[in-house]
C-alpha cells in the first residue's frame, strides 16, 4: 500500500513537517478579480439558460471572501436564489460520512486495515463475482483477502454503485435488494443484505465510485450504537452549528429548499426534482433509508463551516471534531500500488478516505497539490486547500453532469490562472 507508512496514529513530528510544508508556500491572496471572475461565469450561464441560480461562498484565511447568490431556486415562480437557500447535496455527504467514521478510529473503534467483517460479521465471507448463469444464480471466486475498512473508504473494495451509476448485474442486484431506497428499508435493515451479493471485482485491485459510503453509514450505527442520522446531529451538525444540514428540510423551511432543473436545447429549463419515481423523493420528510453517500441537504454556509473544520485540521470555533491524525489520514493518498489514479473523469486525482485528492495541479486547472475534494450529482461541489487555505463552495441543482464537471473546471481556472 502506498499509506503503509501511516501508522494508525500519525507521528507529532510527521504533522509538523506537514504544517512546515504548508507554511512555506507563498500564500497568494485571492484578488477581487479572481472572485469576480467566478462569479461572471456563473451569472453568464445562468442568462444562457443552462443553470437555474447558484450560491458560492469562498473562504480564505478563515475569513469569508465571498458569499453571493444569484439566479433563482425556482423558476417557474420566479423566486431568487438566496444565501440561505437550501440544496440537495448529494455526495457531499460522503466526506461527512467518512468525518464520521474517523471520530470513531480516533475513540480506538477501529483500525483502517481492520476486514470490514470484524465489525459487521453479518458480510463476512463475501465472494467476488465471475459470471452470471443462465438461471441467475452467480459464479464466483474467492475474495483474495477480506475487504479492509481502508478500502471501503477509498472506494477500492469490491463494490459498485446501483444503477445507473453502475451497471451490470451487481449493481442490478443492489437494486432489487433494495439499497439506496430511500422510503424503502432503514440502514440496519437493508444493508445485510449485501452478503448475498458478490464483490464486483477484487479488493484493492481497481477504483470503481460505489455504496460503500453508505456501507460506512452503517458501520457508524453498528460503532456508535446510535441510528446514523442521529450521530451526524449530535456529534457533527450541532456542534459545529450546522443548523440547516440533515437527511430532511425542516416543515418550517420548506420554501428554501431549491428546486433542480435540466437545460434543454432551446435554452429554457425543465423542472426534474418532481419526476416520477425515487427521483420524486421531496427531502420534506426523512427517508427511511439515511444514505451516507448522497441523502443529505444543506445551505452553502453550514457546508463552508464542515470545511473549515478540516482546513483547521479537524477544529472550528473551539470544538474538535477530528483529531490532527485522522484528517491527515483522510487527507493522504489511500490507493493501494494497482492503482494509480481514480480516472480520466478526474485527471490528476488520487483518492484518500472519501475525498478526492489534487496530486498533479498542472493536470486540474492549477488547484494546489494536496487539495481535497468531491461533488454531489446535481452539480454542487467544494474544495478545500490546505497549502492556499482556501475553501470553496459551489452549489447548483443541475442534472446535466458533464456540464457541471464543466462548470467546476471555470471556477477552479479562475481562482488559480
Amino acid at each position: 500500500m502506498k499509506v503503509s507508512v501511516l501508522s494508525k496514529r500519525l507521528s507529532v513530528v510527521t504533522v509538523m513537517t506537514l504544517a512546515i510544508s504548508f507554511s512555506t508556500q507563498i500564500l497568494a491572496d485571492i484578488a477581487q478579480a479572481q472572485l469576480d471572475a467566478v462569479a461572471s461565469d456563473l451569472q453568464a450561464r445562468i442568462n444562457e439558460g443552462k443553470l437555474s441560480g447558484a450560491v458560492v461562498m469562498i473562504a480564505q484565511h478563515g475569513e469569508t471572501l465571498m458569499h453571493e447568490a444569484m439566479g433563482y431556486q425556482n423558476v417557474e415562480d420566479q423566486v431568487p436564489m438566496s444565501t440561505d437557500t437550501i440544496f440537495r447535496i448529494f455526495s457531499m455527504t460522503k466526506p461527512v460520512t467518512g468525518t464520521a467514521l474517523m471520530m470513531l478510529w480516533d475513540e480506538g473503534k477501529f483500525q483502517l486495515d481492520d476486514p470490514v467483517e470484524m465489525h459487521l460479521p453479518e458480510l463476512a465471507g463475501m465472494q467476488v463475482f465471475v459470471e452470471q448463469n443462465d438461471d441467475g444464480s452467480w459464479a464466483t471466486e474467492p475474495t483474495g483477502h477480506p475487504m479492509t475498512v481502508r478500502e471501503l473508504m477509498s472506494h477500492t473494495g469490491g463494490l459498485a454503485y446501483t444503477p445507473p451509476l453502475s451497471q451490470g448485474p451487481v449493481a442490478e442486484a443492489y437494486a432489487r435488494a433494495g439499497i439506496m431506497n430511500l422510503t424503502g428499508a432503514t440502514l440496519a435493515e437493508s444493508m445485510p443484505a449485501l452478503r448475498d451479493i458478490p464483490l464486483s471485482y477484487q479488493p484493492g485491485t481497481q477504483w470503481v465510485y460505489s455504496i460503500s459510503v453508505d456501507v460506512q453509514g452503517y458501520m457508524v450505527e453498528r460503532l456508535s450504537g446510535m441510528r446514523f442520522g442521529e450521530f451526524l446531529e449530535t456529534r457533527i451538525f450541532q456542534p459545529l452549528g450546522m443548523a440547516d444540514t440533515g437527511f430532511s428540510v425542516k416543515p418550517e423551511n420548506a420554501n428554501r429548499l431549491s428546486r433542480q432543473y435540466a437545460p434543454n436545447s432551446d435554452g429554457s429549463l425543465r423542472r426534474t426534482d418532481n419526476r416520477p419515481g425515487l427521483a420524486n423523493f421531496d427531502f420534506l420528510r426523512p427517508p427511511e433509508f439515511e444514505s451516507g453517500g448522497g441523502g443529505l441537504t444543506s445551505t452553502a454556509r453550514d457546508y463552508m463551516k464542515f470545511v473549515q473544520m478540516h482546513l483547521n485540521k479537524g477544529e472550528l470555533n473551539g470544538v474538535r471534531i477530528l483529531s490532527e491524525a485522522a484528517v491527515a489520514q483522510m487527507r493522504a493518498n489511500q490507493l493501494p500500488d494497482a492503482v494509480a489514479n481514480i480516472g480520466q473523469l478526474y485527471p490528476g486525482n488520487v483518492f484518500g478516505l472519501d475525498f478526492a485528492i489534487v496530486e498533479d495541479p498542472d493536470a486540474y486547472q492549477g488547484a494546489s497539490e494536496g487539495t481535497h475534494w468531491w461533488w454531489g450529482i446535481a452539480g454542487s461541489w467544494f474544495w478545500i486547500d490546505p497549502v492556499e487555505n482556501i475553501g470553496f463552495i459551489g452549489m447548483i441543482q443541475n442534472d446535466d453532469i458533464l456540464y457541471s464537471l464543466q462548470v467546476h473546471a471555470a471556477a477552479r481556472t479562475a481562482i488559480y490562472k
